[in-house]
C-alpha cells in the first residue's frame, strides 16, 4: 500500500503515539525487527487508509513523525524480521500489532486463528508459519489527547495506619444496582456515581483497590465455552484501559472516577498485571510483544528460546531484566500516577517482578527503580507476595516501603474460627502485624495487609455456608480452584432456611471481621462482604461475568442490612480506638505511665498471663490481647499526637462458655462493653464489669472492652 504523507524522522522519545498540535510522533522499540511500518485506519477501524514505514531508527526505538494527525487517528503496527521460533524469533509482518503504550483501544479483539502467527492445527504447530491478515478484528490503537481539568484535586494521602483497603471490581459493583443509570452499569462513570461513593464513605473506607483494568483479553477456551476474562488478569496493554469499562468510549472518564473519588477523600489503588501478558506460550496468538520482539520481551529458556519460562502460571513471563522492558513497566506506572492520578498499586504475581537471572532477589532491580522514583516511591505499593516458580514464596520478603497481602493471617483466622485445634499460638503473631515476617528493613506494621477473603477465592458469606467448592460453572469439571479453602458450613451445604445455622453463620461473619478489624497491620475487605455477597460456593469465579459475581444490590434482607451495619460499627471503632492501629511493632516493652500496664499482653480465661502451657494446649481456643492505652505513640491522620484506653479483646473460638476474668489495672473504675460479636444489638455502655470481675464469654464470639479510668482526686 503507498504512502500518500511524507513521513519526518521525528523523535525516538517519548515512546508511543504523541500529538503536539501539528502532528503525531510515533516511537516504538524493537531490538531485532528489519522493518515498522505505521498503519492508519478510517474511522470504522476496517479499512486500513495507509502505511507508512518508520525509517528512522535511534538506540533500537523505531520513529517518525506524520503531520497533519489528530486525536482519535486509528493506527496499528506491522514488524518484519526473522520468524525462528527455536532462537526466540516470531515476527510476523502479516499481523496488526498493538502498540505497547498505546493509551485507548478501538473496537473489539476477537481471538481466531489468524491472531496467530503460525498455522493453527499445522503438523509443525507453532514452527510453521501463517499469512493471513488479522486487522480486521483487531484492536486499533487511538491517539489521544490527554487533556483535562483536574481542577483542585489532590492525592488524600491517607496515612498508612489509617487505611482500610476495600477490594473491588468495576464492573460486578454497579451491574446490579438500582440506582445507577443502565447505561453507566459496569463502568468507571458507574462506580463514580453519587450512590456508590455514598456507600463507600458511610461504610467508612480509605481506598477501593480495583481489579485490573489496564485493556486484557478474553481468553479463547473460554469464549469457546461463553465465558469471559470477568478477573482481567489478561493484560494486553499497560497503558489503556479496558475497552469495556468505558461507557462513553472517552479516557476522561477514568481520571472524572479518580477525582470524585478524592473529593470524597478515597484513594484509588490499582491491581496491576506486570508479570506476564495475553499472548500466553508459544501457542498463543501475536497480539502486540510477540510480533514486535519477543526475544526482548520475554524471558525463554536459555536451551530452547522456542520456549517460555512459565513462572506465573499463565504461559509466559515478562523479561523485566531487559531495560527497555523495565522502561516500558516504570513509565506506565508514571502515566497512571501522574497522568491518571491514582494513589498506588497492588502487584499480581510479584515475586516475579523482582526476579533476576539468577532468582529472586528483593534488592533487584525492578524494586530499586520504584524507591528512587521521585512519583512512585511516595504511593502505596501493595505485592501478591508469590509466583509458581522456584522459590516462589516470599511472604515478608519484599523491601522497605512494600505491603503484602499476608496468606498467613487469611488461613490463620479461617482455621482458629472453625474451632481446630493447636490455633490459638498460630493466631496470636497475625494479630500483632506478623513481626516475625515483616519486622526487618525498619517496616511498621502496615506491611501486612489483613484479610479473610478477596476476590480469589470464596467470599465471607460463602466460607461460612460451604465446605467444598463448586465451581462447576466454570466447564472445569469442578477441578479449578484451590481445594482447600478452610471454610465450614455450619452443618448444610449452601443455603439454609434452618434459623440456627442462619445466626450462627452471621456469628462467624462477625467473628472473622472483627478479627480483621481489631488486629494490628492494615485490612482489607472484600467488596460486598458487608452484605452477605454470594458466590454459591465458586471459589475460582474468575471467567464468570454475572450475577455469580455481579454484587446483588436489592432486595437486602433485614439481617443482612444489620450486618452491614456491624461492619460499619466495626469500622468506626478501629477509626476511633488508635490503640488497634499503632504505628510500630508490640513487644510488650513500653509500660503504660497511668495503667502501668505493658503496651501488649495476653490474658488467659483465668485473668493472669498466658503461660507456656496455655500457649501448648491444643484444646485452647479462648484468651485475651490486653493494648495498653497510653503505652507509646499515636496520631491522626493530620499528624496530631492522640491518647487511647486501654482495650481489651477476648476471643472464645471454642463451642462452650468460658468464664473470662477481667484483669487487674491499676486506677481502674470498669470495663464497658464496646463491642460483642454473639449480642451485635447490644450498645456501649449497657455492660460494665469491674476490676477482676468474672465475664462469660459466649462461643464463637469477640468481645471488646474499654477501660475506664477513676476520676482524679
Amino acid at each position: 500500500m503507498a504512502s500518500r504523507a511524507r513521513v519526518w524522522p521525528g523523535k525516538p522519545y517519548p515512546l508511543g503515539a504523541h500529538w503536539d498540535g501539528k502532528g503525531v510522533n510515533f516511537a516504538l522499540f524493537s531490538a531485532h525487527a528489519e522493518k515498522v511500518e505505521l498503519c492508519l485506519f478510517d474511522s470504522s477501524g476496517q479499512r486500513e487508509i495507509e502505511r507508512l514505514v518508520l525509517a528512522e531508527n535511534t538506540d533500537q526505538i523505531w520513529h517518525g513523525y506524520v503531520p497533519g494527525l489528530w486525536p482519535g487517528t486509528l493506527y496499528g503496527y506491522r514488524v518484519s524480521g526473522p520468524y525462528e521460533p527455536h532462537i526466540g524469533h516470531r515476527f510476523n509482518h502479516h499481523k496488526l500489532l498493538i502498540d505497547p503504550y498505546a493509551k485507548q483501544f478501538y473496537g473489539a479483539l476477537h481471538l481466531r486463528d489468524e491472531h496467530c502467527g503460525y498455522q493453527v492445527g499445522h503438523s509443525n504447530a507453532d514452527l510453521s508459519f501463517d499469512s493471513r491478515d488479522n486487522a480486521r478484528d483487531m484492536f486499533k490503537c487511538v491517539v489521544v489527547d490527554t487533556s483535562f481539568s483536574w481542577e483542585n484535586d489532590r492525592p488524600p494521602e491517607v496515612p498508612w495506619s489509617h487505611s482500610l483497603i476495600y477490594e473491588t471490581h468495576v464492573r460486578g459493583f454497579t451491574m446490579l444496582h438500582p440506582d445507577v443509570p443502565p447505561h453507566l452499569r459496569g463502568t468507571f462513570a458507574g462506580l463514580s456515581h453519587p450512590q456508590i461513593i455514598r456507600h463507600l464513605r458511610s461504610l467508612g473506607v480509605t481506598a477501593v483497590e480495583l481489579m485490573p483494568v489496564h485493556a486484557f483479553v478474553d481468553d479463547r477456551f473460554l469464549t469457546d465455552r461463553g465465558l469471559r476474562n470477568y478477573w482481567g488478569y489478561n493484560t494486553l496493554c499497560f497503558f489503556a484501559p479496558e475497552p469495556r469499562y468505558l461507557g462513553g468510549g472517552h479516557l476522561a472518564e477514568v481520571k472524572t472516577m479518580i477525582k470524585r473519588l478524592h473529593d470524597a477523600g478515597i484513594e484509588v489503588l490499582l491491581d496491576v498485571v506486570y508479570n506476564h501478558t495475553a499472548e500466553g506460550n508459544e501457542m498463543g496468538p501475536t497480539l502486540s510483544f510477540r510480533g514486535i520482539d519477543n526475544l526482548s520481551y520475554y524471558r525463554l529458556l536459555p536451551d530452547n528460546r522456542r520456549y517460555y519460562i512459565n513462572d506465573t502460571g499463565c504461559g509466559n513471563t515478562l523479561n523485566l531484566t531487559h531495560p527497555r522492558v523495565l522502561q516500558m513497566v516504570m513509565d506506565s506506572l508514571r502515566y497512571w500516577v501522574n497522568e491518571m492520578h491514582v494513589d498506588g498499586f497492588r502487584f499480581d504475581l510479584a515475586v516475579t517482578l523482582g526476579r533476576e537471572d539468577y532468582g529472586y532477589d528483593r534488592g533487584g532491580g525492578f524494586f530499586d527503580a520504584i524507591r528512587q522514583d521521585p512519583a512512585l516511591s511516595r504511593v502505596k505499593i501493595i505485592a501478591e507476595p508469590w509466583d509458581i516458580g522456584p522459590g516462589g514464596y516470599q511472604l515478608g520478603g519484599f523491601p522497605a516501603g512494600t505491603a503484602e497481602w499476608n496468606d498467613r493471617f487469611r488461613d490463620t483466622v479461617r482455621r482458629f474460627w472453625r474451632g481446630d485445634d493447636g490455633t490459638l499460638a498460630r493466631l496470636a503473631p497475625n494479630l500483632l502485624a506478623s513481626s516475625d515476617l515483616f519486622e526487618h528493613d525498619f517496616r511498621r506494621p502496615w506491611a501486612t495487609i489483613n484479610y479473610v477473603a478477596s476476590h480469589d477465592g470464596f467470599t465471607l458469606a460463602d466460607l461460612v455456608s460451604y465446605n467444598e467448592r463448586h465451581n462447576e460453572a466454570n466447564g472445569e469439571n469442578n477441578r479449578d480452584g484451590h481445594p482447600s479453602n478452610f471454610s465450614y458450613n455450619q452443618g448444610a451445604e449452601g443455603p439454609s432456611a434452618d434459623a440456627h445455622i442462619r445466626q450462627q453463620r452471621l456469628r462467624q461473619r462477625r467473628n472473622m471481621l472483627a478479627t480483621v478489624l481489631f488486629a494490628q497491620g492494615t485490612p482489607m475487605l472484600l467488596a460486598g462482604d458487608e452484605l452477605g455477597r454470594t458466590q454459591h460456593g465458586n471459589n475460582n469465579a474468575y471467567c464468570q461475568d454475572n450475577e455469580i459475581n455481579w454484587l446483588n444490590w436489592q432486595d437486602i434482607p433485614d439481617e443482612e442490612q444489620a450486618f452491614m451495619d456491624f461492619t460499619r460499627r466495626l469500622i468506626s471503632l478501629r477509626r476511633e480506638h488508635p490503640a488497634l492501629r499503632r504505628p510500630r511493632f508490640l513487644h510488650g516493652l513500653q509500660i503504660s505511665k497511668t495503667t502501668n500496664l505493658r503496651d501488649i499482653e495476653w490474658i488467659s480465661p483465668g485473668g493472669g498471663t498466658m503461660s507456656d502451657y496455655h500457649w501448648q494446649e491444643p484444646k485452647a481456643h479462648c484468651f485475651g490481647l490486653l493494648l495498653a492505652g497510653d503505652a507509646g505513640e499515636y496520631f491522626t491522620a493530620d499528624g496530631y499526637p492522640e491518647t487511647d484506653d486501654a482495650l481489651l479483646i477476648i476471643f472464645n473460638a471454642g463451642p462452650a462458655q468460658v468464664p473470662f476474668r477481667l484483669p487487674m489495672v491499676r486506677g481502674a473504675q470498669h470495663w464497658r462493653c464496646l463491642l460483642d460479636t454473639s449480642r451485635p444489638e447490644l450498645q456501649v455502655g449497657e455492660l460494665l464489669l469491674d476490676n477482676g470481675d468474672d465475664f462469660q464469654a459466649e462461643p464463637w464470639t469477640v468481645t471488646l472492652f474499654g477501660l475506664e479510668m477513676e476520676a482524679p482526686t
